[in-house]
């Protein structure tokens, strides 16, 4: 379970990264006065990312074959961590070296901070690249008519797996689907954007609140794009 903590620290709202696995803590977002060079919108992007590794901590990306991602602070890749008081893997699970797979998709910088962008079963691997589920849901939420959306992969013949967008109105807004696309260029990479939206009364929750994107796939497992042929 990866769980980000927030905390106040000489006035400033920090955040940090950890699981049940880490013992807890595996990143700290301590603030740095170098960040006061920065400009406002930087500034902001700088402060919500999960932070650097803490001591005895080692973190790294790898692609689905196992390889070192590059910490360019662009490259998505799934995030794994290793400690002397982390866990090594699940019992029965594949061994890879003492290098512990959290299940999240995140990104490193040239500094090491880490930024987590998915949880590995929900993102998007379209053309061979990965898109972030939540990067677009938190970027349509900021739309005055959404009360609640969720971003799927669903399977397209040609790029493997194409954003789905599925989003319930807020009461009282009559926004249509293509309107929540239009929305969205310009906040996120063209070629992420949903290739289609549906709107919905309501999504479905798990036990804990969360909406359950496994719930969401299996319901339009057959979803058929509208300019399919």
């Amino acid at each position: 379970m990866t769980v980000t903590n927030l905390a106040f620290w000489m006035g400033h709202l920090e955040v940090g990264w950890g699981m049940t696995e880490t013992s807890p803590l595996g990143a700290y977002n301590r603030h740095q006065p170098w960040y006061e060079t920065l400009s406002p919108q930087e500034q902001a992007r700088q402060k919500v990312m999960a932070g650097r590794q803490v001591f005895g901590v080692s973190l790294r990306l790898v692609d689905d074959a196992g390889n070192v991602l590059p910490r360019d602070g662009k490259t998505s890749g799934s995030l794994q961590v290793r400690g002397p008081w982390v866990c090594s893997g699940y019992f029965g699970g594949k061994s890879t070296d003492g290098w512990f797979d959290t299940g999240d998709v995140a990104t490193l910088d040239t500094r090491g901070y880490l930024q987590i962008t998915d949880r590995t079963k929900d993102v998007i691997k379209s053309g061979g690249e990965w898109i972030s589920s939540i990067e677009i849901e938190n970027a349509v939420m900021a739309h005055a008519g959404v009360a609640e959306a969720a971003v799927i992969g669903v399977y397209h013949p040609t790029w493997g797996e194409r954003p789905l967008l599925l989003v319930v109105p807020r009461s009282g807004h009559s926004s249509t689907p293509p309107e929540f696309i239009s929305f969205l260029v310009g906040k996120i990479a063209k070629w992420w954007l949903p290739d289609a939206c549906e709107l919905m009364s309501e999504l479905p929750h798990t036990a804990t609140g969360k909406v359950s994107k496994k719930d969401l796939r299996e319901r339009f497992a057959q979803y058929q794009w509208p300019n399919s042929k």
